[in-house]
Parts: C-alpha cells; structure tokens; sequence
C-alpha cells in the first residue's frame, strides 16, 4: 500500500540531515521534492498545494533540539501534516438511534459496494456484537441481489429478500420494517451503481435517501482511481448528505492519491478501508497509523490488534509451553504456524505493517510470496505423522515421496527443510530467554531517521 509514495518521500526526507536548524533555503529543494511526490502520487493539487505550504509554515525558524536530528523534525511535521489532511482520528460510524439504524450505500458501479456490505456486515456482527441484516435495492442487476445473498450467508447475517421487479424505495422499506419486528441493530442497504454520475442515478438516490432517512451515508470509491475518487466523492457529496467514506481496494493503490485528497475536497471522513478481496479485508481507517505506514514507520498497533482478534491464543500458548519444556518444535509446529500467518494476510499483508519493512517489501516479495506458503503446507501434508514429528527421518527415498505426493520438485522439499531448521534453532533460542536479545535485534529493523530516535526510551 502507497509503495510509491513511500519510497520517494523516504528518499527525500533522508537528505534532510546534518542541519542544526530548519531554514527556507534547506529546506527549498525538500520541499520541492515533497510537492513532486504527492502529485506522482495523483494527490489533487488544491491539497498538495496547501499541505506543502502548512509543512513550510511549520518548519521554517524550527530550532533543532540536541536530542533531535533535523531529518526527525521535518519528519515529525510531515507526518503531523498527513494526519490533518487525512482528518486527525478514526471517525467511528454512528449508530445511536431506534433499532434498526440504517446505513445506505452509494457509489459508482464496480467500485466494490457490494462486497463493502458483506464486509461491514461481518465487521459489525463480531467486533461491534451487533445483529445485521443486510438487503439489496439495486433492481437493474439480477446479479447484484443474488452476490448479496451469498456474502450474507458467508458472513452469516440475515439477508432481506429483493427481486428486480420491485421498486428500491418498497423493497428498503419493507426491509426497516422486518428488521424492526425481529429486533435488528443494524439495516446495511446495497443501492444501485452506474458507470458514471447521472442525473438519473441522482435523482433515484436522493429519493431513496428521503424515503428510508438512513444515520448513516457512506460512499464507495475505488482507491485506485486516485483523485478521481476524491472528484466523484465530492459529486455524490454535493447531491446527498454523505456522512463518510469506504476506500476499497486501498491494497492494490501502490499511489495514495485517493486517501491523501478524499477528506479534504469532500470534508467527509474515510471510515473505512478495503485491503483485499477476502470479507474480513475491511480496516477502520486511521490516518495517525496510515501516516505512519505512509512514511515507512509501519503500522504496529494494526498488527498487534490484527494478532489479538485472529491468532488462536490456546495454540499460540501450547506452542510456547512446549518450547519452554524443551520438547521441540516439529513441522506440525511449524504448518500451524503458516496457517496462522495465512490468517493474518500472509507474509506481505503483515510486512506491510512492519517498520522499516515498506521499502523492502518490493525487494523481498519473491521469497516471502504467499504461493510459496501454500507449496510448504502441501509438502508438509504430503508428510506422516512421524516425520513431521521426526524430520530427520526424512531422506532420499521420502523425499521422492513427499515431492510426489506435493506436486512438487525434490530441492522444494529440501528448502523446506532447510527453512523449518532455522525456524528450529530460533525457537530453542527463545525457550532459552533469548527472547530480549532477539527484541533488541529488532531496533535494528528500524528505519533510518524513522521512528527509533524520535523518542527518547521510556516516553
């Protein structure tokens, strides 16, 4: 995510070093470098132009305290500025109002409204413990009500039966008065897409939005659209009432464009956003930690959230029993392990939060790409029990076999291996107390001019 823009601002904000303090003239060509990469970036001109001049404002006269390099300082306002421009905090939905509280969504066709739905229906079904339904009023595609009863059934909330020969303002009615009777929280409405804004399209929304009053009003806009997003945001913005924004396919905008330019042109907040095709791909969206990952300083506190709700605690905790115990880690250890790293996003998802890990991600995708996870699993599923227990068992003719079984070449067997012993040797220096040691060999992991000295230790 925002690749682009991270790799140039990291270049430029590292040359800006050795000053004892910020001045027009140092700080000239940073700046001009700034202003390029936010506009490679598809960022809209009205906000580079007035985020370039709030950085300047800021940084100009700054004296450079001893603790600090001036490489931090100019950083610490870039990244005070992204916040602002991207709206300061999550701005949580609102949904304190009679049961069910309707949210509407709107958009263009193929932006990924309706699998937005699916999503925050499981969002707010398991993080906020609310009881979802979910209906479709976009009668010109058949296809549209039937993707909506699927991805209701997958994410297990109920979905109010539609058909294309009724009119969207009955069909969103009669959904309120269902949920109502069977006491729903929350009424998530799917309304018809066009290609592009039309009067038609308006004016069919409008009535809607007049009919059903919904507490909430998001826009679906496809992050790779860039500042296109953010003009189309502000067209829907100027015909109804939105109250936030769903960035979809924030995963795959390797630019920014759309999440640096959004809060501003519209002054709606982003609310949420899409980070892959899989129904619990959605994010709160967090420009504090989108910042961060932005500025090549990772995003911990996603990941730690991310660890806490997906990885299997009772696992984790029996895993770390047995290490401590000194009865080994074995390639069964080892297949639970990838499996919980699949539901984490796989290896890139995960790096992508990482500090220091944006710039490197690029370089290191083909080793840490999630295909190779799936060919280990099957090699190891390929395995007996005893020799996932004892692989040092494992030799030429088992090799043959299990390469057989896999799908897979002999030397794929053998990097398995390889991989799972080097796994083994850092698990018996965990179980050792290496734990610290291995923590304090992570500082290194830090960026240059990152977040490391920001801080003194201990704040």
């Amino acid at each position: 995510m925002f690749e682009n823009l991270t790799e140039r601002l990291g270049k430029t904000l590292r040359d800006i070093s050795g000053r004892g303090r910020l001045t027009e003239d140092n700080i000239k060509d940073t700046l001009r470098e700034v202003r390029m990469a936010l506009l490679e970036a598809d960022v809209a001109l009205p906000v580079v132009r007035e985020f370039v001049a709030q950085v300047k404002e800021r940084a100009v006269g700054t004296e450079v305290s001893k603790s600090l390099k001036p490489g931090q300082v100019f950083i610490k306002i870039v990244q005070s500025e992204l916040e602002a421009v991207m709206g300061e905090a999550n701005e949580r939905l609102n949904l304190a109002s009679q049961p069910p509280a309707v949210v509407m969504m709107a958009g263009l066709q193929g932006a990924g409204k309706t699998t937005s739905v699916g999503k925050l229906a499981k969002y707010l079904r398991e993080r906020e413990k609310k009881k979802v339904m979910v209906v479709s009023a976009d009668v010109y595609r058949p296809a549209a009500i039937k993707q909506l009863e699927t991805l209701a059934e997958e994410v297990g909330v109920e979905c109010y039966p539609s058909t294309v020969m009724q009119k969207p303002v009955d069909i969103v009615n009669g959904a309120i008065e269902h949920a109502r009777k069977q006491f729903f929280d929350v009424l998530l409405v799917d309304t018809a897409g066009r290609l592009h804004v039309d009067n038609d399209m308006m004016d069919e929304i409008k009535a809607l939005h007049a009919a059903v009053k919904p507490v909430e009003t998001l826009f679906v806009v496809d992050a790779m659209t860039g500042q296109d997003a953010a003009n189309t945001a502000k067209a829907f913005g100027d015909a109804l009432p939105l109250t936030g924004v769903i960035l979809t396919k924030a995963d795959g905008d390797a630019r920014g464009g759309a999440a640096l330019s959004v809060r501003k042109i519209t002054g709606k907040p982003i609310k949420f956003m899409g980070m892959g095709e899989k129904v619990d791909a959605l994010e709160p969206f967090h420009p504090d930690r989108v910042a961060s990952r932005i500025l090549g300083m990772g995003d911990v506190l996603s990941l730690i959230e991310e660890v806490e709700r997906k990885v299997d605690k009772d696992k984790a905790q029996k895993l770390a029993k047995k290490v401590q115990k000194g009865k080994g880690f074995d390639l069964q250890d080892f297949k639970e392990q990838l499996e919980q790293m699949r539901n984490m996003g796989g290896m890139m998802g995960m790096l992508d939060k990482l500090p220091g890990m944006g710039n490197m991600s690029a370089q290191i995708k083909d080793k840490a790409n999630d295909k190779q996870f799936n060919q280990m699993e099957a090699i190891i599923n390929s395995m007996t029990p005893a020799e996932r227990q004892r692989p040092d068992i494992i030799k030429g003719s088992r090799k043959k076999r299990i390469a057989a079984g896999s799908g897979t070449q002999i030397q794929d067997v053998n990097r398995l291996l390889k991989q799972f012993m080097q796994m083994q040797k850092m698990m018996k220096k965990m179980s050792g107390g290496g734990m610290k040691k291995m923590m304090r060999n992570m500082k290194g992991m830090m960026p240059p001019g990152g977040m490391g000295g920001m801080f003194p230790p201990g704040r």
